[in-house]
């Protein structure tokens, strides 16, 4: 599989490269284009499995944080590629960047989230995790997501929702500074705070609360014994091969994607001014195709009563969208001469709030519910149908 996969990589790596611009002229005949949009998009989603199945087995040697921490990064390196390609190929597209950074958001902290602990609620009851990790992801996101995301509808400086250039380089330092000392913080001295909590973790509250139930002694019924197994099979172990070898087949895998991220824009771009869909609608097709593995990874952990991975991949890919595609997208704008737009409509601006809110209140105490999955997934919804129906 791995070697199919590469083999067929970059095989469509070299079409483009030679016969792309011929077969990029196809695009006025329906039929072609459809087969080229498929093409590239199942070259670029198998490549990106491939990308999660390597990190993967990097996170198995590493453990946790710097598991989840090469993941999140490795898809978040993609997202500012395709958003880099379109930006530079479309030359009119001032939105993009706003538009994919909240379609993650809303994707991972309401979608990912509120199916993660619908599932997790209907196989474990309910489900514990770190609080100190949780509370520092949100911590570093509030900031990073109303300071470029809302914030550049209120400065006087500028209009509709863009920065000056003293504004634009002073967020990118600032959001990079932040970005990087949390960082540093989570793979030092805070490591802890990203790992599965002692104890109860390892039996889910359904299986220990039917124990307890069956424990004479009130301190037993409390707490399950510290040599209860798990109901959970443990993950896979590392397959053979070392570190470096991993790392060499995740950079092979991301460079395919990187590389046909152009084509792929232009593809988008054609399509979305064809069928005259929404222009947000260009946002959240990027931020679908980029953290779909990511976003399954996150849903089998969960499944199998790890929600501190999962609060890791979610959370996680959340922070790094705004670390570094925020700069990324100032950086262009900069370079280009283009117009960034980066403040929310109000409406967005309202379930941007919501959401900041709700993630709030979810992560503020020790267990998940499926009350909670519930109310993220209702917010969702919601935002699936303004983007339609604005």
């Amino acid at each position: 599989m791995m070697i199919a996969r590469l083999a067929c990589a970059w095989a469509s790596v070299a079409a483009f490269q030679l016969f792309g611009g011929t077969l990029l002229a196809q695009l006025g005949a329906p039929l072609p284009s459809l087969l080229i949009f498929a093409w590239l998009l199942g070259v670029i989603v198998w490549s990106a499995f491939g990308v999660v199945h390597e990190a993967e087995e990097i996170a198995h040697r590493l453990g946790e944080p710097y598991g989840t921490l090469i993941l999140t990064l490795s898809i978040v390196i993609i997202e500012v590629a395709l958003i880099s390609a379109v930006m530079l190929g479309a030359k009119g597209a001032p939105t993009l960047g706003r538009d994919t950074m909240f379609a993650v958001l809303m994707i991972v902290l309401n979608g990912v989230v509120g199916i993660g602990l619908l599932i997790g609620g209907l196989r474990h009851f309910s489900q514990s995790y770190n609080l100190k990790g949780a509370s520092a992801y949100l911590a570093v996101i509030i900031p990073l997501t109303l300071i470029p995301l809302v914030l550049p509808n209120f400065t006087t400086s500028t209009a509709d929702g863009t920065l000056t250039t003293f504004q634009s380089i002073a967020f990118s330092l600032f959001t990079l500074l932040l970005y990087g000392a949390f960082l540093i913080l989570q793979t030092g001295r805070h490591s802890v705070f990203f790992k599965e909590p002692a104890g109860e973790s390892t039996m889910p509250y359904g299986a220990a609360y039917a124990r307890a139930r069956t424990q004479p002694d009130p301190e037993l019924a409390s707490a399950p014994p510290p040599d209860a197994e798990p109901d959970e099979e443990p993950s896979h172990p590392p397959s053979e091969g070392s570190t470096a070898r991993h790392v060499v087949l995740l950079l092979a895998n991301i460079l395919p994607i990187v590389i046909l991220a152009k084509s792929l824009a232009v593809v988008l771009d054609f399509g979305i001014a064809k069928l005259g869909a929404p222009v947000a609608l260009g946002g959240i097709l990027i931020a679908m195709v980029v953290f779909t593995p990511e976003c399954i990874a996150a849903l089998k952990a969960i499944t199998a009563n790890q929600l501190q991975r999962a609060i890791n991949l979610c959370l996680g890919a959340a922070a790094s969208t705004l670390g570094l595609t925020v700069p990324a997208v100032l950086v262009i704008g900069l370079i280009t001469g283009q117009e960034v737009v980066l403040g929310l409509s109000g409406t967005n601006m309202v379930i941007l709030s919501m959401t900041l809110l709700l993630s709030t209140l979810t992560f503020t105490g020790t267990r998940t519910t499926m009350l909670e999955g519930a109310v993220h997934l209702s917010v969702f919804f919601v935002f699936l149908v303004l983007v339609f129906s604005p």
